[in-house]
């Protein structure tokens, strides 16, 4: 009767998990929200970043290529130092300047967000990404030049109506985490195209 009655606890204790993990992270966000966004977003863009490797690896059938760490390092500081902090200060100051109460407030919201902040995000994704290479600024501003254009097009085609719910229909506090999770799906995705 104990090895059940332990393995019943057990079970239970895993159905928990999700829920205490929850509850912790509006812990950690009430408490450090800037800090935990950080680290949520570098996570989730490294995890994004390996998945899109993986995705690739089984494309080209090609076991033996090494997961490329570095990738994902980069990834990583990206979302810790820039996904996390701009997107929470942006979220909150788009809040603040649009409030609910304005009218059109939703289409306003998706309109800056579309068109100044995606762009700008964007601009600074390819710069420090190239920074982060060790790319020089004349690597960086051709790369700029020929992929920012095209890019930006299929961000605004993809991104405009997850950003419309977002801005919109998410509370303020998980937004960033929103935008998170569906990155790590469109990392996976423009690596099943190849891209």
């Amino acid at each position: 009767m104990a090895p059940a009655a332990s393995r019943l606890r057990a079970s239970a204790g895993l159905r928990a998990l999700p829920r205490r993990a929850l509850a912790q992270y509006l812990r950690l966000l009430r408490f450090y929200p800037v800090l935990t966004k950080a680290a949520t977003s570098g996570i989730l863009s490294a995890l994004g970043n390996f998945l899109a490797q993986i995705i690739k690896k089984r494309k080209k059938e090609s076991c033996s290529q090494m997961l490329d760490v570095s990738g994902l390092v980069r990834y990583a500081i990206y979302g810790f130092f820039f996904t996390g902090p701009l997107s929470h200060f942006f979220y909150l100051f788009m809040e603040h300047w649009i409030p609910s109460e304005v009218p059109w407030a939703g289409v306003r919201r998706l309109l800056l967000d579309r068109l100044l902040f995606a762009p700008a995000f964007l601009l600074l994704f390819f710069l420090v990404m190239n920074f982060l290479e060790g790319g020089d600024a004349a690597a960086g501003a051709a790369k700029v030049r020929s992929t920012f254009w095209p890019a930006l097009q299929m961000n605004w085609r993809v991104w405009t109506p997850v950003q419309f719910i977002n801005v919109n229909y998410v509370p303020l506090q998980f937004r960033v985490l929103f935008a998170n999770l569906v990155a790590l799906f469109w990392y996976a995705y423009l690596a099943s195209l190849g891209k």
